[in-house]
């Protein structure tokens, strides 16, 4: 029986699906998908749209309300929304280093990992639409980042099932291989480095010396995770987020004490680190974050081969090792998984051999059709962020004009987290654009 609960100006309904583990066997093993049914208070018994929001991520389980915030308060005002927790995540069957373990070995858990992509998500959505509310009727779809680019996969294998669909700083390059990613990403990201330093010009020295005291003795994490320089450059993740550069400030602002044999790293700076580096609320992001680009119709079967690594090669001024034998800055990096950190996280060491798998993987299937985005006929409106950090400005702009009737509008008047923070303006300018009303 599904649990309904109350919350100020909503009313949610609990809901858990068994799901083929692989949708081309469906006769074989099932995992759980959960997902939460959101309506406005006085409006349970309206015969409302249905809108399905998919996280971004991957691995990122769906927001949990606490009543009407944020985006969900203006997809109320319209919409019946399901928030779903992504196969894998959340209330859903998890996939993390105390599950996989009964699994197996190192290539049973890359196998089943192998079915937590784009294609499996979007076929879980499907089987959930026709049991929720019956093969005939469509629902609308919100894909924020890696739910934009499962959003993009909807279109192109089940159209059918699709009213409209709005994309927040998703859309990916539709024949766009791992290794053109990360060169413009982190291109991109020497950006935010160098706005980060224009706008806080002491960080410079301030990151410098925490990156030549971890180069000489990393620093152990509150949660058991290893500190090095790389490690603390991973924090550049912050920085495409609104309030990112300004967080990521605050953070280093508090980088020292004055311990009993003189200055050390403080448990404060230590403990704000490991908030932001640490993967065990959310393994499945490091897992698979390269996997979401592994496509046959794109690299004819080559590996994503941990592309981030091989990449930052080619940007020499990451390098922090050689950076601080100069006087100039010490660059942060940005949504790159590296193999390291199956070494430095305690949440990732168990699967660092599955994530080598993975790496080496070469079957995986196409995750777009561009011939039927070519022809689509599902309304769609995106908001392209023109200084997104995490997905690449010109690949967004490529498959807006890609998919038939796609309407984009590109704005930087938000980052890439602009659905969360704008308070529902992202998301209203969408609906109105998408009803003809902007």
């Amino acid at each position: 029986m599904s649990t309904v609960s109350r919350l100020p100006g909503i009313v949610t309904t609990d809901h858990v699906f068994q799901v083929p583990l692989d949708h081309s066997a469906p006769e074989g093993e099932r995992i759980e998908v959960y997902a939460r049914e959101v309506v406005a208070a006085g409006r349970e018994q309206d015969d409302l749209p249905w809108l399905l929001f998919l996280q971004g991520g991957p691995g990122g389980k769906s927001p949990r309300p606490l009543g009407r915030d944020a985006w969900l308060d203006r997809a109320l005002d319209d919409y019946r929304v399901l928030l779903l927790d992504q196969r894998g995540t959340g209330r859903s069957t998890p996939a993390t280093r105390q599950t996989l373990a009964r699994r197996g070995g190192a290539q049973e858990q890359a196998d089943y990992l192998a079915h937590f992509r784009a294609d499996s998500i979007v076929c879980d959505a499907e089987f959930i639409r026709h049991r929720l509310l019956g093969a005939d009727r469509r629902w609308s779809l919100l894909g924020q980042s890696f739910g934009g680019f499962c959003t993009l996969t909807y279109l192109s294998f089940f159209p059918e099932g699709l009213t409209e669909a709005f994309v927040t700083g998703g859309l990916a390059g539709l024949t766009t291989g791992a290794d053109d990613v990360y060169r413009a990403t982190y291109r991109q990201v020497a950006r935010k480095n160098e706005d980060h330093y224009a706008r806080f010009p002491g960080d410079v020295e301030a990151v410098r010396r925490i990156a030549a005291h971890l180069a000489g003795a990393p620093a152990s994490l509150p949660g058991g995770g290893l500190l090095t320089v790389e490690a603390f450059q991973a924090l550049g993740l912050m920085l495409g987020g609104g309030s990112g550069s300004g967080s990521l400030h605050h953070l280093l602002e508090e980088a020292w004490v004055e311990g009993v044999a003189g200055p050390e790293l403080s448990d404060t700076f230590l403990a704000g680190a490991q908030a932001q580096l640490s993967f065990a609320g959310g393994p499945l992001y490091a897992v698979l974050h390269e996997s979401i680009y592994g496509q046959r119709s794109v690299d004819g079967g080559a590996a994503t081969a941990w592309a981030a690594e091989r990449v930052r090669k080619e940007f020499p001024q990451f390098d922090a090792r050689s950076a601080l034998e100069g006087d100039g800055p010490v660059l942060f990096t940005g949504e790159m998984i590296y193999p390291w950190m199956f070494d430095t996280d305690p949440a990732l060491r168990p699967l660092k051999e599955a994530a080598e798998l993975l790496a080496a993987r070469t079957e995986w299937p196409a995750l777009y059709d561009p011939a039927r985005l070519a022809a689509n006929t599902v309304p769609v409106t995106a908001a392209v962020y023109h200084d997104d950090m995490y997905v690449a400005t010109a690949d967004s702009l490529a498959t807006a004009r890609a998919v038939r009737g796609l309407r984009a509008w590109v704005t930087n008047e938000w980052e890439h987290d602009g659905l969360r923070v704008s308070g529902g303006k992202v998301l209203d300018r969408l609906i109105k654009m998408a009803h003809g009303e902007a």
